[in-house]
Parts: structure tokens; sequence; C-alpha cells
């Protein structure tokens, strides 16, 4: 049965009304400032032609709407967020407290070099532990997302194919498990992408990736642990093959949760590799950022670093923002310091000694998972995991219970539900990562929930799982329609 920890909604939580119909005051009766000057001719055709509709609501009524809003909204201190492929783990508050110190969080990115030397100095030290951390030369730190870091990786292999005299390669390799950005960031580089199926055991197959290596071929992107959760024991075969015929290899780092203090990509035979900080190290990112994608580059694409950069020089330390070979600027700053402030907070909490802990616990929590649950849901591919194990629903389809139905029952039971029918080449799949940050105690509260629902499907109880979520106040959406038709204006 569900813990106790996770209860029941409770009964002061109140269905809430969008602001329009909160109000009870015409919307002629908001006050606002008029325009002091005539509006210029040039801007004439931008004048509204009617009142805006702006929702007639004191400032209680409309602090209480968002506070109320905001009490539907599930978040990782609020309870076990078990997103795989997507790691949300608690973020520690002595990280929040350091990156709202004064001297950070005031710290203006266009002040004087000499007058942000501290956090030059904490920004640096970063670059060099996620250099050494993942076994590469060199590190920027400007992207602001993983997506974005991913494009400039791939900028820099470009950079560096045309520099060799290789503008004809264009060709990039995807496995059919990648993520969905990969054909994106290669299309901005006037590059295309060709699948590389998967072989029988969730890893890529060698016979495959052959197959599609020639002349034309610019890179192979790979995700080491893939999406499967497996890890790609032929890393360095792999590689190796890819250089031969004259390509670079860039590394997916969104799950190096998995490997921190163990193991290396950069040993591993790859040319690049973003970093998911917010994820590997603090600042869970739900709800859409803030984020950020720092790349890691072997020696071969490191003189195609995009700038400004940090460089040091003696006991001091200055912005280089010209480099004759650099791909340029892909963002206005150094890049994002609040999340780069809790990052080094996390690394610096657990130290050279003891990083290897995170990638320990992380892996050992995912396999607790998954031999809990392995005799009651199928187990796609065999063997242990990573740091999140593959589910799928066969056993339960045979009842008429699919995925989404387990997804949804987990809501009632207090539960956010995992990554569902993801990764795309696994029928039905159930993506759960439990990350190193839960107790034995919340992943057996999850996993008895998991089980319940598994009993019910083989009682034939299988009536109330296609009705879940019955808790909530939205229940199952028309998520496609929302998607595709969205209403985003108030209609009375």
């Amino acid at each position: 049965m569900m813990n106790a920890q996770y209860s029941a909604v409770s009964g002061m939580q109140h269905e809430e009304p969008l602001l329009f119909e909160h109000a009870h005051e015409a919307p002629e009766s908001i006050n606002l400032p008029g325009v002091a000057s005539e509006i210029p001719l040039t801007l004439d055709a931008f004048k509204r032609k009617t009142p805006p509709r702006i929702p007639g609501l004191s400032e209680p009524e409309a602090v209480r709407h968002f506070v109320r809003l905001s009490q539907w909204n599930h978040g990782i201190e609020t309870g076990f967020y078990p997103l795989g492929s997507c790691t949300m783990k608690y973020n520690p508050r002595v990280n929040e407290q350091v990156a709202r110190l004064p001297g950070l969080a005031h710290v203006h990115p266009d002040q004087p070099e000499d007058s942000v030397q501290g956090i030059l100095t904490l920004l640096y030290e970063l670059q060099t532990w996620l250099a050494e951390i993942a076994g590469f030369s060199d590190v920027t730190l400007q992207p602001a997302a993983g997506a974005h870091g991913e494009l400039v990786g791939l900028m820099m292999i470009r950079a560096a194919l045309d520099a060799r005299g290789d503008q004809h390669r264009k060709k990039v390799l995807v496995p059919d498990s990648a993520h969905g950005t990969n054909p994106a960031s290669a299309a901005l580089c006037g590059m295309f992408t060709v699948e590389i199926k998967s072989g029988p055991d969730g890893r890529i197959d060698l016979d495959e990736l052959k197959r599609h290596l020639d002349d034309n071929v610019a890179a192979l992107m790979m995700t080491n642990p893939n999406t499967a959760g497996t890890f790609e024991s032929d890393i360095r075969e792999i590689c190796q093959l890819v250089h031969d015929a004259g390509g670079l290899v860039y590394g997916d780092g969104a799950n190096l949760n998995a490997l921190v203090g163990v193991a290396r990509p950069g040993d591993m035979g790859l040319d690049c590799l973003h970093i998911n900080v917010h994820k590997t190290f603090s600042t869970p990112h739900g709800g859409g950022g803030p984020g950020a994608g720092p790349v890691a580059v072997n020696d071969t694409l490191k003189p195609f670093l995009p700038v400004p950069r940090i460089i040091k020089d003696g006991d001091t330390y200055r912005i280089e923002t010209r480099d004759s070979q650099s791909i340029g600027s892909v963002l206005s700053t150094l890049g994002q310091t609040g999340v780069y402030m809790r990052a080094n907070a996390y690394i610096s909490a657990f130290g050279r000694n003891h990083l290897h802990k995170i990638a320990q616990d992380a892996v050992l929590n995912a396999n607790y998972i998954l031999c809990r649950l392995k005799d009651v849901y199928h187990v796609p591919f065999s063997g242990l995991c990573k740091h999140e194990c593959l589910l799928t629903d066969e056993y339960q389809e045979k009842h008429g219970v699919k995925t989404l139905d387990i997804a949804k029952q987990l809501i009632d039971l207090g539960f956010h539900p995992m990554t569902v029918y993801f990764p795309l080449i696994v029928h039905g799949a159930m993506l759960i990562e439990p990350t190193e940050t839960e107790s034995r105690e919340t992943l057996d509260a999850f996993c008895n929930a998991m089980l319940e629902i598994a009993a019910q499907c083989e009682a034939g109880e299988t009536d109330m799982l296609h009705e879940a979520p019955v808790k909530p106040f939205r229940r199952r959406l028309d998520e496609t329609q929302a998607a595709r038709k969205p209403v985003l204006v108030w209609q009375e």
C-alpha cells in the first residue's frame, strides 16, 4: 500500500478557476498610468484599438490564485521524481545558499575583470574540475543548456573538419535510442543524420555501424550509458572505427551521473562531451530551467572552443574574447553563473576522494528497483542496468492495461510517474531513474506501488486503472490536442 509519506490529496486544496473567472470587476476599472507624450507616427499601427483585458482582482486575490496553483505542482522538494533519461535529484540547500551569496548573486556580467576575480576563480576552478572528471583537456562554460552544448559540440566538429579540408563530410550517425535534439543540431550545422539501428541488447550494433562508415561521415553522436540504461561496452572499438573512417565522436553527457568519479568518457575515445551540470551536479531543472551544458573537448577540438573564455595569468584571471580558430561566441556571457556556483558547491562537498559515491549510489538504486520489479514487469534487455532501469508493459498488456494506465495509477498512489514510451525503440517503455539522493524507504514505497498495480492487473481489477487518476483536479487530458491546438486567449 501507499507509504505514509505520500498521503492522499489534502481536502484543503481547492479547484482553481482562471484569473478571468475570478474577476469581479470590469477590465475598464483597472487604472494604468497614461503615456506622457504622443506616440510617434511610426508606432501608430501598434496602438491598441480596445482596452487591455486585464482581470479585475485585488492584490490578495491575485497572490492567492498563484500560490494555490503552485500547490498543485509536483517538485523534487515535495516527492520522488523518477524520470528516466532526465536526472531529477534533490538539490542540497547549502548549494542554494552559496549561489545566493551577495558577492556571487549580485555580480554583473559587464563588470571590469579586476572587480570579479573571485567569481572568475570559481568558474575557472569548475571548468578545470569538469575537464578532469570527464577526461578531456579543456572546457567551455558558455552553452546555456544540454541541447545548446550539443549544438556547440557539433559546431566545433564542423570547424575542425573544415580546417583539415574535409568540407564534404556531412553525414552524422545517430543511434536509434538517441535524444531527439540530435538531428536538429546536425541540421543547424549544415549536416544530416543517418539512424543506426540498435542490436538485440539495446547497444550499438557494430556491424550496422561499419555498414554506414564511409568518406562522408563527419561524426557519430552517442550517449553512454545510453537511453536504455545500458553501458556501451564496445565504446573503445566504436570510437576507433569512427576515427579510422575520418570522423569524430560527439558524446551526450546527459547520463554522466552513472559514471562520475568512476569512468571518464575522454579515456574511452570520445572527442567531446556536453555535460548537463544541472543534472549531475545539482540544480534539478524541472519547469524548464535553469540549466547549463558546458562542453569538454580533447586536443583535436580545443583550438575551436568558443569565446569569451577564462584565461589564468599567474595569480589573476582575464576574459579572452578573440581567437583566430574559435567558432566565436555562442552566448553573450561566460555562462549560467548561478548554475555553475551550485555545481562548484556540489563537487566541493564530495571532493576528489568521494565523488565516485554519486555514480555508485545512483547505479545501486536503479538496480535495486530493477531487482524488485523484474518478476512482475517485463525487462527488455537482460543484465544489470546503470543509473536507470527500463521496464515495459508486456505482461500487463495481456490484461488490457498499458504503460499510460500504470503511470496514471501511480499518481493516485502518490507518486510522480516515470518517463513513459521512451526510448522509442522499446514498445510500452517505462524508464525509471531514482538517482543517488533517494533513501531505501522511498524506493521501497515506489516499488510497493508498482507491485500493487501489477497485482491489480493479475486480479482483473483493471477498471480502476483505466479510470486513473481520480484524485487530482485534472485527470486524463487530451495531451495531443493540447499540444496541437493550445487555447492561449481567454474567451468568455
